[in-house]
């Protein structure tokens, strides 16, 4: 199995490569942002091991890239300990987190925990209640009735359907379908909620785009 492991201190980069190989793994090693984002792009891992704080990208940005493209596993490897950051890593989608300084019979027992697990694969079609929406071919309808979306709008439905029933934060629709950092001044998830609920939510019964106040935005069909 192949690892990138993305950490801009070199003796801990150094350090976990060698742990790694010892036990097994074959390991590519960035030392920046750029870099891992270039191994990224180049070649497909089995798992990601990386650190937030990185000159030219930092780990969000790496993350959101990796979520793109799919769903490797990913174990954010970093010194910062604020529950907002942790928070921030897991609602991007990081798969744990691991705090700096680490024991690497732990960091190697998450990584074995989940390459186990291995990445979930993206569902081809999701339905809910009547709505029904097809990935590949990129098509929607409900009650039957075929519905045109623009490329966003596809997104955002994309994104609240393949994790249904969860509420997701503004600043994680922000990030995941136009790969911004969310700005609390400008409303440009809420207009766009607007505009998707206007044409798969609003002409049909039962309304299953919910706005929970103050948190963000769930997909969900309400119980029998």
């Amino acid at each position: 199995m192949r690892l990138l492991v993305v950490e801009d201190e070199a003796k801990t980069a150094d350090f976990l490569a060698k742990g790694l190989k010892e036990s097994g793994f074959a390991v590519d090693v960035a030392l920046n942002g750029l870099d891992g984002r270039y191994f990224i792009e180049q070649q497909e891992y089995d798992l990601v091991i990386l650190d937030v704080m990185l000159p030219g990208l930092n780990g969000w940005q790496l993350l959101q890239l990796i979520r793109q493209r799919g769903a490797t596993p990913v174990l954010f490897l970093t010194a910062k300990d604020a529950i907002e950051d942790r928070v921030r890593g897991l609602e991007l989608g990081a798969d744990d987190y691991l705090l700096k300084p680490f024991a690497f019979a732990e960091l190697l027992a998450r990584v074995r925990t989940l390459l186990r697990r291995g990445p979930m694969r993206e569902a081809e079609s999701y339905t809910i209640a009547d709505l029904e929406i097809d990935v590949l071919r990129r098509r929607v309808s409900r009650g039957g009735q075929r519905i045109s979306l623009t490329n966003k709008e596809f997104a955002l439905l994309h994104l609240l359907a393949s994790r249904q029933g969860e509420v997701l934060s503004r600043t994680l629709i922000a990030s995941q379908v136009w790969n911004l950092n969310f700005d609390s001044d400008t409303n440009m998830v809420e207009v766009a909620v607007r505009r998707l609920r206007s044409k798969v939510d609003d002409p049909y019964m039962p309304k299953l785009i919910h706005t929970v106040r103050g948190v963000g935005y769930q997909l969900e069909a309400p119980d029998e």
